[in-house]
C-alpha cells in the first residue's frame, strides 16, 4: 500500500470535511514512527486523525494484522471499524477491517485466527483470552500500528492494567510497531501517556487538538424546592420535564447510572406517554447483543426519539441525529458527563446539548458546580493503580495456557510498565 498525506487530504476533502492541523500533526507523528497520545473533544475527529495516520505507516501484509485498534466498549468496536473499513475501501487500500469482542460470533473468531484481517477492533478482554491460545501471539507479531482508543476511560482502572501488560507482549512481539493512545477528556495528560506508553516515551509526542467543542449546558429544575427530597429517589418526579426536552429534539439519549435505573426510566416513561411506544428503546451492557446492535442501527437511522441507557453508549459512537442528551442525577465526575454531552451534536462544528436533571436537592448544586468547572476547564485526574498483583497473576495465568513463559524474559518485559516498573524480585517470585 503506497497512500501519501496528500491521498488523505483529497478523500477528507471529497467527503466535504477540511483536516483539521492537529489531524495532519498526527498523519505526520505516526508516519514518521513516534509513539504519542492524542488529546481531543468528542466528536471532532480523533479516530480520523489516527487511524488515516496508521494508514500512512501501515504495510500490505498478507495474513497478519496491521493495525491493532483497542477499544473498551464493544458498541464502540462495531462503529468505529464500520467507519475504518469506509476509510479504507474508499482510499483503494484493499484492506480487511475486523471485530474480535465478547458480541464476536465462534466462526468469526475461527476465521480471524486462520487468517487475520489487516485491521484489528478488539477489546482489552479480547486480546487477553488471545493470548491465552497456543500458538495465539502469532497474531502479535508484524504489527505495524497500536491503538489504544478512548484510554482515559481505561486509566485508573484494573483494565488499564490489563492493557499495560497487553501492550507490553505485544511490542516485545513487534518492537518496530508504533504505539498511540486517543483520550478526550482527562486531567493528567503527562501521567496518562507515561501510563500507556511505559518507558517508550523518549521522544513520544502529545497532540492537542486547538478547537473546543461547543457546548450547551442546562439544568432541569423542579417547580417546588421546598418538596424535592435531599437524597435518594430516581428523579422520576421529572419525568414531564424530561419530555419536554425529548419533544422538542430529534432524537435523545437519556444517561442514567446503573440497569435498573434505566429500566425504571423507561417503563416509567412510557407509561407516562404512551404515544412514544415504537420510537423509543433501552440499552444496557445486559442486554442480548442482536437487542444492543438494533438500538444502536435504529438510532443512526433516526428511528427512535429517545433511548434510555447507561454508560454501554459513553463512549465513542457515532449518532448524527442525536441532537441533546439528558443525564439523570450526578454523573460521578465532569469528564464523564462531558462525555455524555459528547454523544449529541457529534460533529466538529455541531454543538452538543445536555440537560442535566437532579434526583435530589444537593444535586442541583452539584449540578451548579459542575457548569462553573467545564466554564473552568476544570478536569478530573485519573489516577492509575501501582502493582495490582491479582492483574498480574492472572496475567501470568493467561500466558501459561497459551504458549507458556520463560520466567527471566518476563521479568525485564513487565518491568517496562507503568505499573509493575517498581516491582521487587520477591513480589514477582511469589507471584
Amino acid at each position: 500500500m503506497n497512500l501519501s498525506a496528500a491521498a488523505l487530504e483529497r478523500w477528507m476533502t471529497s467527503r466535504g470535511w477540511k483536516p483539521y492541523p492537529f489531524q495532519r500533526e498526527c498523519w505526520s507523528a505516526i508516519r514518521d514512527g513516534r509513539h504519542g497520545l492524542l488529546n481531543a473533544p468528542t466528536g471532532s475527529g480523533k479516530t480520523y486523525a489516527v487511524f488515516l495516520g496508521a494508514l500512512l505507516r501501515g504495510s500490505d501484509s498478507g495474513d497478519r494484522i496491521s493495525v491493532l485498534w483497542i477499544t473498551p466498549l464493544r458498541a464502540l468496536a462495531k462503529d468505529i471499524a464500520g467507519a475504518m473499513q469506509q476509510a479504507c475501501d474508499e482510499l483503494g487500500t484493499g484492506w480487511r477491517v475486523g471485530i474480535r469482542t465478547g458480541d464476536t460470533s465462534q466462526h468469526e473468531k475461527k476465521k480471524q485466527r486462520e487468517h487475520p484481517p489487516d485491521v484489528l477492533v478488539i477489546t482489552p478482554e479480547s486480546v487477553h483470552v488471545l493470548m491465552s491460545y497456543k500458538q495465539g501471539q502469532d497474531l502479535f507479531s508484524g504489527i505495524d500500528v497500536v491503538v489504544v482508543d478512548e484510554w482515559h476511560e481505561l486509566v485508573g482502572s484494573k483494565r488499564g492494567v490489563q492493557t499495560e501488560l497487553a501492550i507490553a507482549r505485544i511490542m516485545a512481539l513487534s518492537p518496530t510497531a508504533v504505539m498511540w493512545g486517543i483520550s478526550a477528556t482527562i486531567g493528567n495528560l503527562d501521567e496518562a501517556m507515561t501510563v500507556l506508553l511505559g518507558d517508550r516515551t523518549e521522544d513520544a509526542v502529545i497532540i492537542k487538538a486547538r478547537n473546543r467543542k461547543k457546548l450547551k449546558m442546562t439544568t432541569l429544575m423542579p417547580k417546588t424546592i421546598e418538596r424535592y427530597p435531599w437524597t435518594g429517589h430516581l428523579g422520576i418526579r421529572m419525568l414531564d420535564d424530561a419530555e419536554k426536552v425529548i419533544r422538542n429534539s430529534q432524537s435523545t439519549l437519556v444517561f442514567t447510572n446503573t440497569r435498573s435505573q434505566a429500566e425504571i426510566w423507561y417503563q416509567q416513561f412510557l407509561d407516562r406517554f404512551p404515544e412514544y411506544a415504537g420510537t423509543m428503546a433501552l440499552h444496557h451492557g445486559s442486554l442480548d447483543a442482536d437487542v444492543r446492535s438494533w438500538v444502536e442501527a435504529a438510532i443512526k437511522d433516526g428511528r427512535l426519539r429517545v433511548v434510555f441507557c447507561t454508560s454501554s453508549l459513553d463512549l465513542g459512537v457515532d449518532f448524527a441525529p442525536v441532537d441533546s442528551v439528558i443525564q439523570v442525577g450526578s454523573p460521578k465526575g465532569i469528564a464523564r458527563f462531558l462525555q455524555r454531552a459528547g454523544r449529541s451534536g457529534h460533529q466538529p462544528t455541531a454543538t452538543s446539548r445536555i440537560a442535566f436533571l437532579p434526583t435530589h436537592a444537593l444535586e442541583i448544586v452539584e449540578g451548579a458546580a459542575m457548569r462553573q468547572a467545564i466554564a473552568d476547564g476544570v478536569m478530573e485526574d485519573r489516577r492509575p493503580y501501582h502493582k495490582p498483583i491479582d492483574v498480574l497473576s492472572q496475567w501470568l495465568v493467561t500466558l501459561a495456557c497459551g504458549d507458556g513463559f520463560d520466567a527471566d524474559v518476563l521479568r525485564k518485559e513487565v518491568a517496562r510498565t507503568h505499573a509493575f516498573a517498581d516491582l521487587t524480585d520477591d513480589e514477582w517470585g511469589w507471584t
